[in-house]
């Protein structure tokens, strides 16, 4: 049975679903494995329908390389281009185009080459690297597992031999050790130790690592590989690495050594949309990235993607199979990366809070916000001295999503003498007033809307003008005294009693309020 009027059909083997063989086309992925002399394959097969876009991007996120097919009598079709671009955004660094069907086309070079030109013209546009193009017939054999007799003018490989050549490490990129951690053992309380898989480099015992985000420091106590203690463990392997002190360290945090990573708070990601619901600014996702998942907000669309031709799109919405670059604001900061950087903390996927259903899949362009410091937006800074400048982000209620959304568009950073802004959309304060920056451990002194000090809040006096915090929301003070015993709670507050000291000292409505917004960006 099949396609091919009693030959045999290769697609049944991979088409397992009785759709798939009634339809002739591919729905779900298909997962087959096979072994050469030379190599071991695990092969996924993936839809060509625009429909099923999102369970092609599920195969390609797990794939090393792509194998693009393409018709011979139709070259570079809508399709090719859309899987490349996926296949690209999904991090695949490795492709090759298939031109089958060449027995259709009588085996002619001259189509071969216009097929090659159009490949190159899409390879360039997609900044696509290590491109090999192969002319074959998968129904007559042609160049699939030996040279071709009929198509003697190609000097390539053949497919298999290809694939059994081609080095897939030759350009990594990624530099030092890194392991997220995604689990703590402790089974009593003589160890503590860290478990994960090794994404990159090598750990051994004596080594200094640095815990993210918490940016401690400690040294490698023991390192266990299933119940065997080793010296020396490297990437790929599942690890327990044990400490030589306490350290402040969970389930998705990272353990660093020799590597550029930081921790960061706002994201901006290209990201492939597989809800069925529309992508809606300010929506609120559970992020996860690594080990972690943390809530986070959809704070801003620049712009989609338009998968079949590349063009860049204004929008505030993203249909079912559309690509957008997004800004996304996370809860807290967490270890990441650029996706081209370290992959493992480069990818990440969105997911529906309501449903559990997986939202969209992406992977990290850029990052901002970075935690442990000052906020790269609307900071104070004198000499050493540095505190984010919260007090200038807008509040904004969203209509369409039904939530509360922060934006921070003041890029510039403040020094004594500078003027600041005062009023916003959701925000004035007074001509003269006083920050106290609690989590900086700063004090910014404003008289007549201009910076007169920048001073560690232990050298801070009351001026006898009204205080607001960082967040901007006013503190009951009036006098010298007040301020010492505010600073001395704070400083003796935790995760349970943190509320009730900012309902004593805080005033959430006197400077702030927000803004009801049904389109902001």
């Amino acid at each position: 049975m099949g396609s091919r009027s009693g030959k045999i059909d290769y697609s049944l083997l991979l088409d397992g679903l009785m759709a798939e063989r009634e339809q002739g086309i591919t729905i779900d992925v298909a997962y087959r494995y096979f072994t050469t002399d030379n190599r071991s394959f695990i092969v996924a097969d993936t839809p060509g329908h625009e429909e099923y876009t999102r369970n092609m991007a599920v195969g390609a996120s797990f794939a090393d390389l792509a194998v693009i097919l393409l018709d011979a009598s139709q070259g570079v079709l809508v399709q090719t281009r859309r899987h490349a671009r996926i296949c690209r955004l999904m991090g695949i660094k490795y492709f090759v185009f298939a031109v089958n069907k060449m027995d259709l086309v009588d085996y002619s070079e001259e189509r071969f080459n216009e097929i090659n030109e159009q490949i190159s013209v899409l390879a360039k546009e997609l900044s696509l690297e290590n491109v090999q193009i192969i002319p074959l017939s998968a129904t007559e054999g042609d160049n699939v597992t030996k040279k071709s007799d009929n198509i003697r003018w190609y000097d390539g490989p053949p497919l298999l031999e290809y694939l059994e050549t081609v080095d897939i490490n030759s350009d990594d990129n990624e530099k030092g050790f890194y392991m997220p951690v995604q689990r703590v053992c402790r089974p009593d309380h003589t160890f503590r130790g860290f478990q994960g898989q090794i994404e990159l480099g090598t750990i051994s015992v004596g080594d200094e690592i640095v815990t993210l985000p918490s940016n401690e420091r400690a040294a490698v106590k023991g390192i266990l590989m299933t119940d065997k203690n080793v010296q020396t463990a490297y990437k790929g392997q599942p690890v327990t690495i044990s400490l030589d002190k306490e350290v402040d360290v969970s389930r998705g945090c990272v353990l660093v050594k020799g590597a550029d990573i930081s921790v960061y708070k706002r994201i901006r990601a290209s990201v492939l949309w597989m809800d069925d619901e529309e992508l809606v600014i300010g929506k609120d996702y559970l992020v996860k990235l690594g080990t972690k998942t943390i809530p986070g907000i959809l704070a801003g669309i620049e712009y989609a993607v338009d998968v079949n031709t590349g063009e860049h799109i204004k929008t505030e919405k993203l249909s079912k199979n559309g690509i957008a670059v997004c800004d996304i604001l996370l809860t807290e900061a967490i270890a990441a990366d650029l996706f081209t950087s370290h992959k493992t903390l480069g990818e990440l996927i969105l997911i529906d809070r309501v449903t559990n259903m997986t939202s969209a899949c992406g992977v990290v362009e850029s990052l901002s916000e970075k935690g442990g410091s000052s906020s790269d937006k609307a900071s104070f800074k004198y000499g050493e001295l540095s505190a984010r400048g919260d007090i200038f982000e807008e509040f904004y209620y969203d209509t369409s999503s039904l939530n509360v959304l922060k934006y921070q568009p003041v890029k510039e950073t403040y020094t004594v003498g500078d003027e600041i802004p005062t009023s916003g959309e959701s925000y004035k304060y007074p001509d003269s007033f006083d920050i106290i920056v609690l989590r900086d451990g700063v004090s910014v002194k404003v008289r007549s809307r201009k910076i007169t000090e920048i001073i560690p809040t232990t050298e801070y006096a009351y001026g006898g003008v009204p205080v607001v915090n960082g967040r901007g929301f006013g503190v009951n003070v009036s006098s010298d005294s007040d301020v010492k015993q505010f600073l001395k709670e704070y400083s003796e507050t935790d995760e349970k009693t943190q509320s009730i000291f900012f309902e004593k000292w805080v005033r959430f409505d006197e400077y702030r309020k927000v803004i009801v917004k049904s389109d902001k960006r």
